[in-house]
C-alpha cells in the first residue's frame, strides 16, 4: 500500500474556501486512482470525490458537486481537495484513499487511507 498523509484542513467560516493535500513517500503514487472521503461523529464515511490514475475522470458526490474539485498531480506525488462555498453540513474528518478495488464511491474498496484532517465549518 501507499502511505498518504492529508493536510490543509482547520476551522473556516460557512461559505469559505479550504484546500485539502494528500501526499504520498511512493513514487508509486502515481499508480493508483484517489478519493476523498468525509466521516462526522456518528455518521458513516462517505465518499466526496475520485480522480483517475491521470487525472482524466473525475467523479463528485451530488451533495459537493460544483462546489469542490479534486486534482492531483503526480509529479508532486500530491492530490488536492479545492473546496469552496463550504457549508456547515461539510464538517467532518476528510481522509485521502488510494488504490480502490472496485467501485471508486465505495470505501470498503480502497486499500491505503490517510490518517485525515480535521474540517469545521462554522454557521
Amino acid at each position: 500500500q501507499v502511505q498518504l498523509v492529508e493536510s490543509g484542513g482547520g476551522l473556516v467560516q460557512a461559505g469559505g474556501s479550504l484546500r485539502l493535500s494528500c501526499a504520498a513517500s511512493e513514487r508509486t503514487f502515481s499508480l493508483y486512482p484517489i478519493g476523498w472521503f468525509r466521516q462526522a461523529p456518528g455518521n458513516e464515511r462517505e465518499f466526496v470525490a475520485a480522480i483517475s490514475v491521470s487525472g482524466g475522470s473525475t467523479y463528485y458526490a451530488h451533495s459537493v458537486k460544483g462546489r469542490f474539485t479534486i486534482s492531483r498531480d503526480n509529479a508532486k506525488k500530491t492530490a488536492y481537495l479545492q473546496m469552496n462555498s463550504l457549508k456547515p453540513e461539510d464538517t467532518a474528518v476528510y481522509y485521502c484513499a488510494a488504490d480502490p478495488e472496485g467501485d471508486y464511491t465505495n470505501p470498503t474498496d480502497y486499500v491505503s487511507w490517510g490518517q485525515g484532517t480535521q474540517v469545521t465549518v462554522s454557521s
